[in-house]
C-alpha cells in the first residue's frame, strides 16, 4: 500500500509539472539545439504520451503487475536495470553512513545516558542540536572544504576509488548521528532508572556491567524502531548527498530523472522507496516483538 501511494503521487505530481513532457524528453534525448516538432511529435506518438492521464497510469500500473517497469524515455533502457546499477553504489553508501553513525551515536548515547547532565551530556546534546539543525547539503560542503580543498586528504567528488565513499558517508552518518543520539539517551536514562537496573547495581554491579546483563533488551526496542524512521532521512540525505558528491547512485539518478522528466525512472526509484521502507518497518517490528515477550503475547 505505502509503495502504490507513493508511486501514484509521483505519478500525479511529475505530469502535473509546467511545461510540454514530450519536449523535456526530446531535450534530453538529443540536446536543446537539436530538437525539432517532428521529432517532439514522433517521440509524443511513439511513448503514448498523446493517451489521457488515466490509460497511461492504467498501463504503467498493469505491467508493473507483470513485474515490466519499462523503458526509460530517455536511454530507452530498461528501468530495472537502470536502477538496479545505481542501487548498489546507494546500498554500498546507506550501509557504510549507517555503520558510522551508530558507531558514534552509541556509545555517546549509552555514556550521556548513563550520566545525564554532565560534562559530557553537555557537550554531545550541543554537538546533536547543531548538525541536526543544518542541512546535509550544509554538512557536505564543510566536510569538502575540510577534508578536500584545505587538507587535501579526501577526493572531492565522483566515485572511483574506496576513498570517494568516505566524504559522503560521512555526511550521512553526522545527519544520522544528530536525531539518533538523543533517542539513544533517552532509552538508556529510563533502563537505567528502573527498579531491577536499581537492584542490580545494589548487588554491587557496574552502571554498564548491569545495562549489559539487564537492560540491553529494554533499551534496543525504541532505538530500533527509531532506526527504521530514519529510513526517511536518508531517503532525503541520498538525493542530496549524492548530487552533491556526483555520487552515481538512485538519488543521482532520481535528480536527472527530475530534470527530464523520465516518468519511468522517477516512478520505478519510488516504487522501490516505497518497497524498501516499507520493508525495513517490517523487520523493525519483527524485532520488536523478538526482543519483547510482552508484544507476542498482544500479537
Amino acid at each position: 500500500m505505502t509503495a502504490w501511494v507513493i508511486a501514484t503521487l509521483c505519478f500525479g505530481i511529475t505530469h502535473a509539472l509546467p511545461g510540454d513532457l514530450a519536449l523535456s524528453i526530446a531535450i534530453a534525448r538529443v540536446g536543446a539545439d537539436r530538437v525539432t516538432p517532428e521529432i517532439e511529435a514522433r517521440l509524443r506518438q511513439d511513448e503514448g504520451l498523446n493517451r489521457p492521464l488515466l490509460v497511461q497510469y492504467g498501463q504503467w500500473m498493469g505491467r508493473v503487475m507483470r513485474g515490466d517497469f519499462g523503458r526509460s524515455l530517455v536511454s530507452r533502457k530498461p528501468v530495472l536495470d537502470e536502477i538496479l546499477y545505481h542501487a548498489r553504489y546507494t546500498l554500498g553508501l546507506g550501509l557504510l553512513g549507517w555503520a558510522l553513525s551508530y558507531a558514534l551515536a552509541l556509545p555517546l548515547g549509552i555514556a550521556c545516558g548513563l550520566r545525564p547532565g554532565g560534562a559530557l551530556d553537555r557537550g554531545v546534546t550541543g554537538f546533536s542540536v547543531f548538525f541536526a539543525a543544518l542541512p546535509s547539503f550544509l554538512v557536505g560542503i564543510g566536510l569538502i572544504g575540510l577534508f578536500a580543498l584545505t587538507l587535501r586528504w579526501l577526493p572531492p567528488a565522483g566515485f572511483k576509488t574506496p576513498a570517494h565513499l568516505i566524504l559522503p558517508a560521512l555526511t550521512l552518518a553526522l545527519g544520522l548521528a544528530a536525531f539518533s543520539i538523543p533517542v539513544i539517551r533517552a532509552a538508556v536514562r529510563e533502563v537505567a532508572q528502573a527498579p531491577y537496573m536499581l537492584f542490580a547495581r545494589l548487588r554491587g554491579l557496574p552502571a554498564i556491567a548491569a545495562l549489559r546483563h539487564h537492560g540491553v533488551r529494554n533499551a534496543a526496542i525504541p532505538i530500533i524502531t527509531f532506526a527504521a524512521l530514519q529510513m526517511g532521512f536518508l531517503i532525503d540525505g541520498f538525493v542530496i548527498v549524492e548530487t552533491l558528491f556526483n555520487y552515481p547512485g538512485l538519488g543521482d539518478l532520481l535528480v536527472r530523472a527530475l530534470v527530464a522528466r523520465d516518468v519511468p525512472i522517477i516512478l520505478g526509484c519510488a516504487l522501490l522507496i516505497g518497497l524498501l521502507y516499507a520493508l525495513v518497518n517490517l523487520l523493525a517490528d519483527l524485532a520488536a516483538l523478538a526482543l519483547d515477550p510482552r508484544r507476542r503475547r498482544l500479537a
